[in-house]
């Protein structure tokens, strides 16, 4: 019997091939976005109504921080220095586009901006997690912003001499006098002098309710003597959204329409202009009192005392 030659023949079948395992073809090609977005769908419908409301609730703060931090952002007013066209408790919807696209601040704008460098020469510390969540809350105009953030109204642009005050007590920009009023009933525009040049890329800020404002005038020492970079603008303030009753548009005044463009379009960095062959004091208090620098080389507050620190105020409208 030739079993040699039969057990050849039986072992002749074909081995496997060496090397790694081929799979199916569906576990070699990613599933379709059609299966992707089934297996989504089974998996918020096998978590119940919890899991999906938690989704949704993700969705929708992820959308709020993406509007707020390219497109528009709501701000909490914290203080009066802006009343009574922008009262404490407000909610403002701050245009982040509005300077995008080539266009730059304009006399009678309210813009947010950081006061770093300008307002604030020593930025206060703050617990990085109470920032994230005070981000977080701002963003959505639950909480107010960080310390270095203000709220104010352009009053002199690139080029314009600002003045303080003329027979009447009115501002003058460029030597045209404004009739300011938006101001807080029974302001006065300014009760200390000053006459400056706004430089090129900076802004003169000043709150509307002048008696309780810190803004360009308290800085007027300092580096930068009160002025704003134009870079460190925010957006423009717009519109009024909360409360329902005050909810308006904030438009740009008419009286600053008829203000003339500068002649020269660059000047000194803030500091008072010879008026009458005298040199105004470059300290000064916005609110009264002294115009002179308080006892810790501070610019004065009200009655001549001694200004808070910079960061103490350092909120909108602040």
């Amino acid at each position: 019997m030739d079993t040699d030659v039969q057990l050849s023949e039986r072992d002749r079948s074909p081995r496997p091939a060496e090397g790694e395992e081929q799979g199916s073809r569906s576990s070699r090609f990613p599933a379709s976005p059609a299966a992707s977005a089934r297996a989504v769908g089974a998996w918020l419908r096998g978590g119940g109504p919890m899991r999906r409301a938690g989704v949704l609730l993700a969705l929708c703060l992820a959308f709020m921080l993406l509007l707020s931090s390219y497109v528009v952002q709501p701000f909490l007013i914290p203080s009066g220095s802006m009343e009574n066209t922008l009262r404490v408790g407000d909610r403002v919807l701050v245009n982040k586009l509005a300077y995008t696209f080539g266009d730059e601040p304009q006399r009678g704008d309210v813009i947010v901006f950081d006061g770093t460098g300008s307002f604030v020469q020593d930025v206060p510390a703050e617990n990085p997690v109470a920032a994230l969540f005070r981000k977080a809350a701002s963003s959505v105009g639950l909480m107010g912003p960080a310390a270095t953030v203000y709220i104010k109204r352009v009053v002199g642009a690139a080029g314009d001499r600002v003045t303080c005050c003329d027979a009447r007590g009115r501002l003058q920009v460029n030597g045209h006098p404004v009739d300011e009023n938006f101001l807080y009933p029974g302001d006065e525009p300014s009760r200390v002098p000053f006459d400056v040049v706004v430089p090129a890329g900076k802004l003169w800020v000043m709150g509307d309710h002048r008696g309780d404002s810190r803004d360009s005038r308290d800085h007027l020492g300092e580096p930068g003597g009160g002025m704003v970079p134009v870079s460190r603008v925010v957006g423009r303030a717009d519109w009024i959204a909360w409360p329902f009753g005050r909810m308006s548009t904030l438009e740009r005044p008419g009286a600053y329409a008829r203000v003339p463009e500068p002649e020269e379009r660059a000047g000194h960095v803030g500091q008072p202009a010879a008026r009458g062959g005298e040199q105004q004091p470059a300290r000064g208090a916005a609110r009264g009192g002294e115009h002179t620098a308080g006892p810790d080389g501070q610019p004065p507050g009200p009655a001549g005392r001694p200004a808070e620190p910079a960061g103490h105020a350092g909120r909108p409208g602040g």
